[in-house]
């Protein structure tokens, strides 16, 4: 992954700033390990000060273990499949060539199996959304998954504005993306996709809740726009009616994923832990931690 630094920094801010939800200690490790270049030369001071044009590139070392060398956790790895915890702030996959974690993953494994190997986008997360994701090892894993794929659970934590009447429910609904690249609920017609978001109040987060998510489709900011139209839009989700009063990350984070082993078919439950302060919108919720 190549990147250009846009304002002079330390270069182990300037990796933080790139994967912001990765523990600091990770994010040494990456450096540590001979993973770094900048202006094609390999660097490990931490301290090295970085130039308005400089190019930083980060690539894991061959021969080293993948888990280690990553700015975020594996947390589950065979030859079919990949399971990441993904952290807030890097995109599943792109286009233009900006970070993502696909890039990341397919950096790291062509290094170590002398490139042999790729990665498959099997579901996605928002690039403001943190948890459990799953990338397939090769096409014909990806597409036994994508077959099975209604027999995936997937569960989120989502904290929410507000305290919904019912402590329990579930939100239906046809959705279009308009030419903003915003999703919102329309009616029934060709071009709309249905949607079932089912949500479960776990507790009261001083004036907002916790809430347990499960879905039965998988549609493009689904969670997102359900809980808006419920009246509780996730904190911090600006773009679907959140108060720009919080303006950290949108508090959604997939906590755990279950699927049919594409090639076994055994039952494969992964969970990733909440994220330290999802919960603290402002000074005082410490104690819902």
């Amino acid at each position: 992954m190549k990147t250009i630094v846009k304002e002079s920094t330390g270069l182990l801010q300037y990796l933080i700033s790139l994967y912001p939800d990765s523990p600091r200690t990770r994010v040494k490790k990456l450096l540590q390990s001979g993973a770094v270049k900048v202006n094609n030369r390999r660097v490990t001071l931490h301290s090295l000060e970085l130039k308005q044009g400089d190019i930083v590139e980060i690539n894991p070392v061959s021969g080293n273990s993948i888990a280690t060398l990553l700015p975020f956790p594996v947390l589950y790895e065979d030859k079919d499949v990949i399971v990441v915890d993904k952290p807030a702030g890097i995109s599943t996959s792109s286009t233009d060539g900006s970070a993502s974690i696909q890039q990341i993953l397919s950096d790291a494994l062509r290094l170590r199996s002398k490139g042999r190997n790729r990665i498959y986008v099997v579901h996605r997360l928002d690039k403001e959304v943190s948890g459990v994701l799953l990338f397939a090892r090769n096409d014909e894993s990806m597409n036994r998954i994508k077959d099975n794929w209604k027999e995936t659970g997937k569960h989120y934590y989502a904290l929410v504005e507000g305290v919904p009447e019912k402590s329990e429910g579930t939100v239906e609904s046809w959705l279009i993306e308009d030419k903003s690249q915003k999703v919102h609920t329309t009616f029934e017609r060709p071009e709309a996709k249905f949607a079932v978001t089912h949500y479960k109040v776990l507790k009261s987060v001083n004036n907002n809740a916790l809430l347990d998510i499960r879905t039965e489709t998988g549609r493009k900011n689904q969670i997102r726009v359900h809980l808006s139209d419920l009246g509780h839009p996730i904190a911090g989700d600006r773009k679907y009616g959140a108060s720009a009063e919080f303006k950290r990350r949108i508090r959604l984070h997939a906590c755990s994923l279950s699927f049919p082993h594409p090639v076994s078919g055994k039952i494969i439950k992964v969970e990733s832990p909440m994220p330290a302060g999802f919960l603290v919108l402002k000074p005082g919720d410490e104690k819902y931690k």
